[in-house]
């Protein structure tokens, strides 16, 4: 007989609905899990858990449950939020040293809709400082690994979400993706990881993208999950500056439908860096070309859509935005941050605000070239890494920080074009090696078109589920 933590969150919101199960009694499942773990990995996926304030907040969930028709489907399920998001009255240190003791008076629009769902928070999931590298190893705390090989990154930088989520200590959770950072770990740690089409989500209050590569998602085990969350994250405020057009139904619904024969592009070349894409990385493509066609779907290579010119652009735009976290902090907290985070705060300091705003410009006309070269085409196959998960330490190098964001761009040479084209992208994983790491692909889809792109993973992840697959000892 499965264990809870065996179950979809779906299932589990369906046994908290049919009265099976009790919010609290869920709630204490996973922070049971969570106590008898192994100490260093708990500590890398998680960067604040507060049992008291989980069956505090899952009390006062029991108390309502879920309301009407409309309630989510999640309502009652524990999940933990990204140590980015701002979350009222609950430590919120972005990664840093130099946030330690934080505790925001105010949530973002995240926490808020998760909040309002009714999911039971246990706490904030681990980061890399600011969210800035594709891997989670914070100063000062264990990193965050995947479950599948202990000794080998989670990537980043969801890294603690997907770590947990992977080792069933929460069965969902939210993640944020600015070049990568939910496919990554994701693939990492042999997860479906969904990042949004641009203005899917609030990023009320802060607003502190300006060049709108960043978004919230979905991390979980199976598609469905992925789709119930978004559910949940979706929908704009009056604040918003820009917003996608509101689906056709719910993202769920569109799990349950038959996609159609679509026409998908494909390409293997990197495109951000010079990097040798792996055999399993490969196999993992070629694979899911095959399994893509034999679903009946018309498959056709491509050029690559970004020229090599757009890197330098991106670098510009992301160095910038690590500046607006750094400038603003006094010396003796300046003096805390991490080698890289620091490199490339001077870097971003040193672009002026017209050369900025000429980079944004830039960008976005190579977004718009993309987009028309992609527009024939309903979704877009790429591998998600050039490599399985690498073992933690191996891109992380602080004595050389111009390094280590070469090894980063390496590892990671795919997903930060999604982007920059603002297109929905989600990682499935379809491949291990033979000796049991995860390997993701990688699908994009039409701007502000989830519900194919759901319809197509979900169709995938039928004909070659991954749901039996655990990690050895959880």
């Amino acid at each position: 007989m499965a264990e809870l933590h065996d179950l979809t969150a779906l299932e589990q919101g369906a046994l908290v609905r049919s009265g099976e199960i009790g919010v609290t009694e869920l709630t204490d499942h996973y922070l049971a899990r969570i106590e008898r773990a192994d100490h260093d990995f708990v500590a890398g996926a998680f960067a604040f858990l507060d049992a008291d304030l989980a069956r505090e907040r899952a009390h006062d969930v029991a108390a309502v449950g879920p309301v009407g028709d409309g309630a989510s489907p999640l309502a009652g399920v524990p999940t933990a939020i990204k140590d980015l998001n701002l979350t009222a009255g609950v430590p919120t240190a972005f990664g840093s040293p130099a946030f330690a003791g934080n505790v925001p008076e105010v949530s973002d629009a995240v926490t808020l809709a998760i909040e309002a769902a009714g999911l039971v928070s246990l706490g904030k999931t681990s980061t890399p400082e600011f969210g800035s590298p594709c891997y989670t190893e914070p100063e000062g705390r264990p990193p965050a690994v995947t479950p599948w090989d202990t000794t080998r990154m989670a990537g980043g930088s969801s890294g603690g979400a997907a770590a947990a989520v992977a080792a069933g200590l929460v069965p969902v959770a939210q993640g944020s993706d600015g070049g990568g950072s939910i496919r990554i770990p994701a693939s990492c740690c042999g997860l479906v990881g969904l990042k949004p089409t641009r203005g899917r989500i609030s990023g009320f209050p802060l607003y502190g993208d300006p060049v709108g590569l960043a978004t919230s998602g979905s991390i979980a085990r199976s598609v469905g999950d992925a789709a119930a969350l978004l559910d949940v994250l979706a929908g704009h405020r009056a604040s918003d500056p820009y917003w996608a057009p509101e689906p056709s139904g719910t993202f769920l619904d569109a799990t349950r439908r038959d996609p159609g024969r679509l026409r998908i592009a494909r390409f293997v070349q990197p495109i951000i860096a010079e990097a040798e894409v792996s055999a399993e990385s490969r196999q993992a493509y070629d694979d899911a070309s095959r399994l893509l066609a034999d679903l009946g779907h018309f498959i056709e290579d491509v050029p690559v859509p970004l020229p090599q010119e757009a890197v330098p652009t991106f670098e510009i735009c992301w160095s910038v935005l690590t500046a607006l976290s750094v400038t603003p902090l006094p010396p003796e907290k300046r003096a805390m941050l991490r080698p890289l985070t620091l490199w490339l705060g001077e870097r971003g300091a040193a672009v002026s605000a017209p050369d900025f705003g000429l980079a944004i410009g830039r960008l976005r006309q190579f977004a718009a070239d993309a987009l028309v070269a992609l527009a024939p085409y309903d979704a877009v196959l790429t591998p998600t890494l050039a490599t399985p998960p690498l073992p933690v330490g191996d891109i992380r190098d602080d004595a050389d920080p111009a390094a280590d964001f070469e090894a980063q761009k390496r590892f990671t040479p795919w997903t930060s074009a999604w982007n920059v084209t603002g297109m929905p992208a989600i990682s499935l994983p379809l491949h291990w090696t033979d000796d049991g790491l995860p390997v993701g692909v990688m699908l994009a889809g039409r701007p502000a078109d989830e519900e194919t792109l759901l319809a197509l993973a979900a169709q995938v992840e039928a004909a070659a589920p991954w749901s039996d697959r655990r990690p050895p000892g959880w």
